[in-house]
């Protein structure tokens, strides 16, 4: 992966780097902070249920803010600024407010009542034996999950966010991997 088109400020070699060995206590757990692509079904506006995680190692690399070794709390990687269009200082921004994209109680086009979102989920992925999962530290309506498209099931209405999903910057957005 190129490190002009990754989403964090971290490529793959630096985010293995990062989670190899905690320079403090030699640990090899880390608590990883990103935002992760989340799909939703949603009915009336509110999550059928709580949907599911659409990342591969890129994209949860993309996303990554901040990591932290678990055994003894030291910072392996902290950026402030925003994961997906890197505008300084932005971070604490997306972690503090709503969606400015709203999800409709019914669709505008033919008031069907289903529609599916895809969503940045801040959430927190422990590393170490297994395969890792996320945890959602915010869900769709929370401060700190931004929905970035909605499209309905019913018909061809969709809509997307403007700007960078996380903080608002106008485009345009680098490419996501």
């Amino acid at each position: 992966m190129d490190r002009q088109q990754a989403m964090s400020h971290l490529d793959e070699a630096a985010f293995e780097r990062a989670i190899s060995s905690c320079a403090k206590c030699n640990g090899t757990t880390f608590d990883v902070a990103t935002y992760v692509d989340r799909h939703l079904p949603v009915m009336l506006g509110e999550r059928n249920n709580d949907g599911r995680w659409a990342h591969d190692g890129e994209k949860l690399i993309d996303g990554v803010y901040r990591i932290t070794c678990a055994g003894c709390g030291a910072a392996a990687y902290d950026s402030p600024d925003c994961p997906r269009c890197h505008r300084a200082g932005a971070l604490a921004e997306a972690l503090e407010t709503e969606s400015r994209l709203v999800v409709p109680k019914r669709c505008p086009t033919c008031k069907g009542t289903e529609v599916g979102v895809v969503g940045f989920a801040p959430a927190t992925v422990r590393t170490g034996a297994g395969k890792p999962s996320p945890s959602p530290n915010a869900l769709l309506g929370e401060v700190g999950f931004h929905v970035i498209a909605i499209a309905c099931d019913s018909c061809d209405w969709a809509i997307v966010a403007e700007g960078c999903p996380l903080c608002g910057k106008a485009p345009p957005l680098r490419p996501r991997p």
